[in-house]
C-alpha cells in the first residue's frame, strides 16, 4: 500500500516537473504547425490519402505533399517529395492509381499524375493549357472529368510588355485573383487511354462543384445561368450527358443557391446545400441541406429546423444517411440524416470541431478535426466514437499551450453572447493584462479549434478573449442578419459586454486592455476604440473605416448595392457606417494598423486612411505593409512577424 501511494506521489511530480519545463508557444512555433487536408478514402476502405503541407524555411513557403495513412493500423507513408507541391488526391475507383495534380514539369499550370499503386515513379498523365483546380475520376476508371480555366492571352506566350486591361464587368475584381479577365472555368472529358479532350460546356458561364453519376452517364455540377451572374447569387444544379453534345437538365430554380451536389451511390437521389433566403444576394444566410430526386423532382428541405449552417454532405456507401457538420454555437458537430426514417441524430459531438468528412465502411468516417489544443489531425469515427489516425502535430507535446474554456456575456440590451478565453494556465481569479481579439467575417464563428495567433498572444503573458458578436453565424439566422446594414452597432455592443463579463470575473484588467483583429475584426476594431476610449493598445489588421471609399475599390459592390444601396442613394446611410474615420478626433487609443499589399479584399487604402487620421492628430501609431501578400498573410516569415509585432506593441501599452 505504502509503496503504490509513493509510486502515485512520484509520478505526480515528474510530471508536473514535466509540465513545468515545457516550453510555452513562441511565434516562430507558428512554423511547425502542419496543415492537413482533402482527405480520400481508397476503394477498398483500407487507406486514406491526404495533403500534408509544411514550412520549407530557405524558400520562405508552404510546401503541400502527399501522404498515406492505414485506417487499419499505425503504418504512414510519404507519397510525394521535393519543392514542387502536390495537391488533389484521387482514388482511381479501379484502385490501380492514385493520381494528384502538381506543376512539376509543367509552366505555372497544375496537371495530373499517376502514382501507380504495384510501383514506380509518378507519372504525368495531361498537358492541358489553362488552370485546372479539380478533376474527378468516372466510374469504370477510363475517363477523367475536368474544370478548366480559359487561358490567358489565348494561350498564347505572354508578351514583354503586359496588354492593357480592358475592364467592362459590373464585379471586375477579387483577391488573388487581381483584375477579372473574362476568364471563365468549364468541364471537359479527358479520355485517359487515348489522352483525348472533349468540350463538355462553353460560353460565359463558369461551372463548379461537379460529380459523376454512380452509373457515369451523366455528371451534375453548380452554375449560375442569370443574365449577368455577377448581380446575383443564383446558382443552381444542372446535369449534362457525360458525352461531347451532351443536353444539360437544370434541376432547382432557387433564387438563392444551390450548392455542393452529391449523387447517392445507387444513384437515386442527389443531395445538396440550399440558401435560407430566397433573395439575390445577402451576406448574412446559412445553408441547409435539402435532397432531391436524380431527375430533379420531390426537392425536400431537411434541416432547416436545425436553424444552424450545415456543410459538407456526405452519402453513406448503402444510401441510406446523409452525414454533414453543423456548426452551432462554438462547436462543429457531426450529424446524420436517415433517408428511412426520416430523422435527423448527432453522430458525435464535444468541445472541438470537425472540419470534413469521408464515408467509409458501414456508419464510419473519417474526418479532419481540431481542439482548442491541437491543430488539425486525420481521425476515424467507428459507431460515434473516434480514433486518432494521424500524428503530425506531435511536437506539441513539449509545449505548454494556453488554457483555453468558453464563456458568456449578456449585453446591455439582454443578448447572450458567447465566447472563449486564453489564459496563459487554468488559475482563476488573477487580474492580466487583456486582449480582445475579434474574428473576421462577419459571417463565421470562434470555434473550439486550434487558434495559433490567441495561443501565441496568451503564451506571451495577456489574456485574450474570442467573442461571437450578433453577425456571427451558429447561433441562428436572426442573430446573423442582426447586422444587416448597421454594422459597428451591435457588434460593439456585444464586444464590451464580453469585456465588462471578464472584468467582472477577475480574468481582464480594466486598466490593462487592448483589442485587435484582422478584416472585419480589424474594421470592428476601429469601430470599437472610436465608440470606448479604455483601450490602452489595438492592431487593426486588413481593415477599413471610410467605408464609403471602398465602393468600386474592394470585391464588394453585390453586397453594398443590396445590403446598403449605392452612395448615391444612401449617402446618410454610408457616412454613420464610417463613423470610426468621421470621428478619428475621439479616438485615444494607440494602433498598429496591418495589410497585404496586394490585398484586393480590404485594400491598403483602408488601413492608410485611418494611419493618417491618427498620425495628424498626434496619436501613436503604425502602418505595417507586407508586399506581395494578399488579403490573408501567407508567406511565413511574414506570418511570425506579425505575431512577433502584436507582442511587442501590445507589451508596450499594457505591461
Amino acid at each position: 500500500m505504502k509503496k503504490t501511494l509513493l509510486l502515485a506521489i512520484s509520478t505526480s511530480i515528474s510530471t508536473l516537473i514535466f509540465a513545468q519545463n515545457k516550453s510555452t508557444l513562441k511565434p516562430a512555433d507558428f512554423l511547425k504547425v502542419r496543415a492537413l487536408s482533402d482527405a480520400q478514402v481508397s476503394p477498398d476502405d483500407k487507406w486514406v490519402a491526404y495533403c500534408l503541407s509544411e514550412v520549407d524555411t530557405a524558400r520562405d513557403k508552404r510546401i503541400s505533399n502527399l501522404w498515406m495513412q492505414s485506417l487499419n493500423g499505425p503504418e504512414s507513408i510519404q507519397l510525394t517529395h521535393g519543392p514542387e507541391p502536390a495537391s488533389t488526391p484521387r482514388w482511381s475507383p479501379d484502385g490501380k492509381y492514385l493520381s494528384f495534380l502538381s506543376s512539376r514539369e509543367s509552366k505555372n499550370t497544375s496537371q495530373v499524375w499517376l502514382l501507380d499503386r504495384r510501383g514506380g515513379e509518378a507519372k504525368k498523365l495531361t498537358d492541358i493549357k489553362g488552370d485546372m483546380d479539380f478533376y474527378a475520376w468516372s466510374p469504370d476508371s477510363k475517363k477523367l472529368l475536368l474544370l478548366i480555366q480559359d487561358p490567358e492571352n489565348n494561350g498564347k506566350e505572354e508578351p514583354k510588355t503586359p496588354s492593357p486591361i480592358l475592364i467592362d464587368q459590373y464585379h471586375f475584381k477579387q483577391d488573388i485573383e487581381g483584375y477579372l479577365l473574362h476568364l471563365h472555368k468549364h468541364l471537359y472529358l479527358f479520355d485517359v487511354e487515348t489522352k483525348k479532350l472533349d468540350t463538355l460546356t462553353k460560353g460565359k458561364t463558369d461551372e463548379s462543384a461537379a460529380e459523376w453519376s454512380p452509373d457515369g452517364k451523366k455528371i451534375v455540377f453548380v452554375s449560375n445561368h442569370t443574365a449577368d451572374p455577377d448581380r446575383d447569387d443564383d446558382y443552381n444544379i444542372y446535369t449534362i450527358d457525360a458525352k461531347a453534345g451532351g443536353t444539360v437538365n437544370q434541376l432547382t430554380t432557387w433564387k438563392g443557391h444551390d450548392v455542393s451536389p452529391k449523387w447517392s451511390p445507387d444513384g437515386k437521389f442527389i443531395a445538396y446545400l440550399r440558401s435560407t433566403s430566397d433573395v439575390e444576394y445577402t451576406m448574412y444566410d446559412q445553408d441547409i441541406l435539402c435532397i432531391m430526386d436524380a431527375d430533379g423532382s420531390n426537392s425536400k428541405i431537411l434541416t432547416q429546423q436545425l436553424d444552424r449552417p450545415v456543410a459538407s454532405p456526405t452519402w453513406s456507401k448503402d444510401s441510406k444517411s446523409i452525414s454533414f457538420i453543423v456548426s452551432d454555437d462554438r462547436k462543429g458537430y457531426l450529424a446524420k440524416y436517415d433517408v428511412g426514417s426520416k430523422k435527423i441524430s448527432t453522430v458525435n459531438t464535444g468541445d472541438y470541431a470537425f472540419l470534413s468528412v469521408r464515408s467509409f465502411g458501414p456508419d464510419n468516417w473519417v474526418t479532419e478535426l481540431s481542439t482548442p489544443y491541437l491543430p488539425t489531425e486525420l481521425f476515424a469515427i467507428e459507431h460515434g466514437k473516434i480514433r486518432r489516425l494521424t500524428y503530425h502535430q506531435d511536437w506539441l507535446n513539449d509545449v505548454k499551450l494556453a488554457h483555453v474554456e468558453g464563456f458568456q456575456s449578456k449585453s446591455k440590451d439582454g443578448t447572450l453572447v458567447s465566447g472563449l478565453v486564453y489564459t496563459p494556465d487554468s488559475i482563476k481569479g488573477k487580474k492580466m493584462p487583456f486582449i480582445l481579439f475579434i474574428h473576421g467575417g462577419p459571417v463565421d464563428q470562434d470555434d473550439y479549434t486550434f487558434d495559433e495567433t490567441r495561443q501565441v498572444l496568451a503564451s506571451a503573458g495577456f489574456a485574450v478573449a474570442a467573442v461571437n458578436y450578433r453577425g456571427s453565424y451558429g447561433r441562428g439566422l436572426d442573430y446573423c442578419k442582426a447586422i444587416s446594414a448597421d454594422w459597428g452597432n451591435k457588434e460593439v455592443v456585444d464586444l464590451l459586454g464580453a469585456v465588462d463579463e471578464l472584468v467582472k470575473e477577475g480574468i481582464a484588467d480594466p486598466d490593462h486592455l487592448g483589442i485587435g483583429g484582422w478584416s472585419y475584426g480589424g474594421i470592428l476594431t476601429d469601430y470599437t476604440i472610436a465608440s470606448d476610449t479604455r483601450f490602452k493598445a489595438a492592431s487593426s489588421g486588413a481593415g477599413s473605416a471610410l467605408q464609403t471609399s471602398m465602393y468600386g475599390v474592394d470585391q464588394y459592390v453585390l453586397q453594398y448595392d443590396n445590403e446598403i444601396g449605392p452612395p448615391w442613394k444612401s449617402q446618410d446611410k454610408w457616412i454613420s457606417l464610417s463613423y470610426p474615420f468621421f470621428h478619428a478626433d475621439k479616438i485615444k487609443t494607440p494602433v498598429m494598423f496591418m495589410s497585404g499589399l496586394k490585398d484586393f479584399n480590404v485594400p491598403t487604402a483602408g488601413s492608410e486612411q485611418m494611419y493618417e487620421a491618427l498620425r495628424s492628430l498626434n496619436i501613436p501609431t503604425q502602418l505595417i505593409l507586407y508586399p506581395g501578400q494578399y488579403h490573408g498573410i501567407t508567406t511565413p516569415s511574414y506570418q511570425v512577424d506579425r505575431l512577433k509585432r502584436y507582442i511587442d506593441w501590445y507589451s508596450k501599452y499594457l505591461k
